[in-house]
């Protein structure tokens, strides 16, 4: 018969010994004991078991009790050090990466469920088997028992054509002293790795995390944004092209919490009857070529969400008029209906326009303007916070290589300060389309200055130079049309070199895979 249990002392010297003595006395035998001092006082757990011939448990705990000092004596079920193996061993069971330890002389200490699937040993126990028992594909876990060390070496495992790839890394263990008792070996799944990777790469949502930038003035402005996110009031976000509006538009739409959907619409990219019926929608047969059954506007559905309206300062008059009564009402009529129809829906607007100046050439109307500017935010210019360029570098070159699966490059010093010294017109928009355009170039994995090429430059890239003689076409001299096209196919080259799938390369030129198809078909004609 097993006995667990804890014994309370005033802590003292002598203890062990003394509760050692009475056990004897009884004739049972200690199977583990465990001491912990707490303050002033010693708990000791006993796990003992007792002969057919042993005294009643009465007695024993009447001797027990009568040790000098003794506080307080109880039953327990478990001994802490395996209550505390079981709670590491559940950790490391619910964990997606394969972990496997072994002791000095080579033997298995540790093998959670993840390894223990990945080397077919689910049904058998393996933990104090020799290592080379296991089916692996190397033993190199046994080298960290002389102290090496590595990491993220890829090996993969077969078992009944199903295969296991994984990237291994493998550390010694050390005790107190800095001797090595053993090694651990963590296997990481790389298909899990490549979807964390896509993930991140590609977010379905996008957070404030997703803002890159520590610049005081970008910094300033995501936690105003972050502040504001709960509210429901209009937010009006200020800044030039390309620095991220509607980033921090979606990031507010996500941190709010609201339950509907986030629909963005690009004011100056619709004439103002399309617009509208964008907008508010409209009953079957308001206009010909509509729907006979009618159609829903954004206001409705975006219903408990957010409509983030872009480039509001290009709105026509009449429309604004049309929002204005939106903002006030929170109702929406559909074009051609009588039915008013009740929204709650977050209004989040953008420009890069300054609405002061277009209130004074009434061109924007100022009652829709003191709407609208309830909350606002303003985002820097890229040149005003060229410290975080580098971040941004990094950030895009992570996104390109996990799109791609291809090596991480990095910029060389002098491309890094050739991008430092451009005065960035086109914000972060154009410094991604200058990393990818470099990335693209460049076979290397460390990009040079020379690949990194603006805008205003690209003409002189596909035209070769001056002193060169112009190649020439029939009767006419070498054409922005065909240097364009050049350019055009020289891209596409390189996108399918670098992508293993037709479609994989038209997401990486951002364009339709029928968009890339065609102009194979143009270039290969």
């Amino acid at each position: 018969m097993t006995l667990r249990m804890e014994l309370v002392f005033k802590d003292r010297i002598g203890i062990v010994a003394d509760i050692s003595a009475v056990i004897a006395r009884f004739g049972i035998n200690i199977v583990s004991m465990e001491v912990e001092q707490r303050e002033d006082r010693a708990h000791v757990f006993l796990e003992a078991r007792k002969g057919d011939a042993a005294a009643d448990d009465a007695h024993l705990w009447a001797e027990l009790s009568a040790i000098p000092d003794s506080i307080r004596l109880q039953c327990i079920d478990i001994m802490p050090q395996k209550e505390r193996e079981n709670r590491f061993c559940v950790v490391l069971d619910n964990i997606s990466d394969g972990v496997l330890s072994i002791g000095k002389d080579g033997c298995i200490t540790t093998i959670n469920k993840v390894a223990r699937k990945a080397v077919g040993c689910e049904d058998r126990p393996v933990v104090g088997r020799d290592i080379r028992e296991v089916d692996l594909p190397d033993y190199t876990i046994l080298e960290c028992l002389d102290g090496r060390r590595f990491n993220r070496i890829k090996k993969a495992i077969v078992k009944d054509n199903d295969r296991f790839q994984y990237l291994a890394t493998g550390r010694p263990i050390l005790d107190a002293d800095g001797r090595i008792i053993g090694a651990v070996e963590i296997a990481k799944d790389i298909q899990e790795i490549k979807m964390l990777a896509q993930s991140i790469s590609e977010p379905e949502t996008v957070g404030f995390g997703d803002i890159i930038g520590r610049h005081p003035s970008i910094t300033a402005a995501i936690a105003f944004a972050q502040r504001i996110a709960n509210s429901d009031a209009t937010v009006s976000i200020r800044g030039a092209s390309g620095t991220g509006k509607e980033i921090f538009a979606r990031a507010i739409h996500f941190a709010s919490g609201r339950k509907g959907p986030f629909v963005p619409l690009n004011c100056a990219a619709l004439p103002e009857q399309l617009l509208e019926s964008e907008l508010f929608g409209y009953v079957g047969g308001a206009f010909t070529g509509g729907r006979r059954e009618g159609r829903p506007g954004l206001f409705e559905c975006a219903a408990e969400g957010s409509v983030f309206l872009d480039e509001i300062g290009e709105m026509p008059l009449s429309s604004q008029a049309k929002i204005l009564r939106v903002i006030q009402d929170r109702r929406v009529r559909r074009m051609g209906g009588s039915k008013e129809i009740p929204i709650n829906t977050r209004i989040i607007t953008a420009t890069h326009r300054p609405l002061e100046h277009l209130v004074e050439n009434r061109m924007f109307r100022q009652d829709l303007y003191y709407r609208i500017n309830v909350l606002p935010i303003h985002i820097p210019p890229l040149r005003q916070r060229v410290e975080d360029i580098p971040l941004l570098v990094e950030h895009f070159l992570f996104q390109l290589a996990s799109r791609l699966k291809k090596p991480l490059q990095a910029l060389s010093p002098d491309a890094m300060q050739r991008l430092h010294t451009h005065h960035w017109p086109g914000n972060v928009r154009e410094l991604k389309n200058v990393i990818e355009r470099a990335a693209i170039l460049c076979e290397s994995d460390l990009i040079p200055a020379s690949a990194i090429v603006f805008s205003h430059e690209l003409s002189s890239v596909c035209h070769p130079p001056a002193t060169a003689q112009a190649p020439v076409r029939g009767d006419r001299p070498f054409s922005l049309r065909r240097a364009i096209m050049d350019y055009e196919r020289e891209l596409i080259v390189k996108a399918m070199k670098r992508c293993r799938s037709k479609r994989e390369a038209a997401r990486f030129l951002e364009i339709s895979h029928t968009a890339l198809l065609h102009k194979l078909k143009k270039h290969t004609a």
